[in-house]
C-alpha cells in the first residue's frame, strides 16, 4: 500500500519551505512544550522514525537517543534531513515506504512519527500501524504527534470524502495549489485505533497539537 503519489509530489515541491509551518507565532508555546516532552521520552533508546521529513523532529530527539533510523518516502526532504543532521553519528536515513517499512540496521526499542498520522486515510491506518509495530518488539515505547484543527491558524478544509477523510487546498510560494489529505482525529478516535495494539496509552492535548504515547502489546 504505497504512499499517495500526489502527496509525495506535493511534499517534494514543498521540501525547502516546509519548516516555515513551525514559524507561526501563535504556535511557539506549544512547540516548546513538545520539545520538552520529547526531550526525555527516548532517553538511551534506539528509535525507528517514519515520515521524518526534513529532519526537524529527528534533530529534537537525536541528542538523547542511542540511535535513530529515520525514514521517508521522499528523496527531496531526505536531502534536507541529511544536511540538518550531517554531524551526527547516530542517525541513519533511508528512503522507505511507511506501509512497508524495511528492517532497521540496528535493534530498535522505540517508534516515532510526527505529523504522519493525519496523512493516512482512515481506512488505511490499521495497515500502517500493523506494518510499523511489526518492526518493534512487544513492550517497545512509541509516540505519535500531530496537528489539531484550529480555525484561523489551520488551513481551511476544502472537502470531506465518503470515508470521512478531510482535505486541504494548499498553496506553495510559487503559486501552485495542491489538494492534500489532512485528517484531524480526536482522542477517542486515536485511542480506538490503537486499543488492541498498544498498552499504557497517554494522551496530551495542546492548543495546536496532540501527542499520544504508549507501549506495543
Amino acid at each position: 500500500m504505497p504512499a499517495d503519489p500526489e502527496m509525495l509530489d506535493y511534499y517534494a515541491r514543498r521540501a525547502r519551505e516546509y519548516d516555515r509551518i513551525y514559524e507561526k507565532p501563535e504556535r511557539q508555546a506549544d512547540l516548546a512544550t513538545l520539545r520538552t516532552a520529547l526531550a526525555g521520552a527516548f532517553s538511551s533508546k534506539a528509535v525507528y522514525e517514519v515520515a521524518c521529513g526534513t529532519g526537524f523532529w529527528t534533530e529534537v530527539i537525536e541528542p538523547q537517543c542511542s540511535g535513530v533510523f529515520a525514514t521517508d518516502h521522499n528523496d527531496e526532504v531526505l536531502i534536507l534531513a541529511r544536511a540538518r543532521l550531517e554531524g551526527s553519528t547516530k542517525v541513519v536515513f533511508a528512503n522507505a515506504d511507511a506501509f512497508a517499512p524495511p528492517p532497521a540496521p540496528f535493534p530498535v526499542t522505540a517508534g516515532f512519527a510526527a505529523f504522519w498520522w493525519s496523512h493516512v486515510r482512515r481506512a488505511e491506518l490499521r495497515a500502517f500501524l500493523n506494518a510499523f509495530f511489526a518492526r518493534l518488539h512487544p513492550g517497545a515505547s512509541f509516540i505519535f504527534l500531530d496537528n489539531s484543527y484550529v480555525p484561523g491558524s489551520s488551513t481551511p478544509l476544502c472537502r470531506t470524502d465518503a470515508e470521512g477523510n478531510t482535505f486541504q487546498l494548499r498553496q506553495l510560494t510559487n503559486g501552485e495549489r495542491h489538494e492534500v489529505l489532512k485528517n484531524f482525529p480526536d482522542e477517542a478516535e486515536v485511542r480506538a485505533v490503537l486499543a488492541d495494539l498498544a498498552a499504557g496509552l497517554k494522551w496530551t492535548q495542546l492548543g495546536y497539537y496532540w501527542l499520544i504515547e504508549g507501549r506495543v502489546k
